[in-house]
């Protein structure tokens, strides 16, 4: 198991030979296209990727990622602080490679002779891990003042109903 810094390229397949852990914090800040989605790009990822071979001797990667984000809640626009945690099991293949054979359980990852870009792939595991829509939890959400339904005022004209004239035409047996 290697603790710090979490190396930026590696080869995953030297790594499973050895079964390396890598276990580190990346600054959020350091994750642009996440932040472009957060209030707040403060902050730490701690991750835990475990490298192998499964019993076919395949490689797989086994990640584990937390952090803590601020985003906007939609229900009442106020910041929230969310903890995100990803678990993802990944089969390491050639780039090219049928991986109709792999086991049940494993999203593929190709991966030519180039080594392996660590931070887009702790990225993209948050980017999917993020909510669709943030929000507090439902009893500590506070509603913005002055969204309440609008009572309709006694001024107001009733607008007719635009399709009352087929209504009729519906009803007219002479049509």
């Amino acid at each position: 198991m290697l603790n710090g810094p979490i190396p930026p390229y590696v080869d995953p397949r030297k790594l499973a030979d050895r079964e390396t852990t890598l276990e580190g914090e990346i600054a959020l800040a350091s994750l642009e296209r996440l932040c472009d989605t957060l209030s707040d790009n403060a902050g730490i990822v701690r991750a835990s990727l475990a490298f192998g071979r499964d019993e076919r001797r395949a490689v797989f990667i086994h990640s584990r990622i937390d952090v803590e984000v601020k985003m906007v809640c939609q229900r009442c626009l106020e910041l929230v602080a969310l903890n995100i945690h990803s678990e993802c099991d990944y089969a390491v293949v050639r780039e090219g490679t049928d991986s109709q054979s792999l086991p049940k359980g494993y999203d593929v990852l190709e991966v030519g002779e180039d080594p392996l870009d660590l931070m887009t792939l702790v990225e993209d595991e948050l980017l999917l891990a993020l909510p669709i829509v943030p929000a507090h939890d439902p009893e500590d959400c506070q509603q913005p003042a002055g969204l309440d339904e609008p009572e309709p005022s006694e001024d107001e004209v009733s607008r007719s109903n635009p399709f009352s004239v087929l209504a009729q035409l519906k009803r007219d047996p002479n049509v």
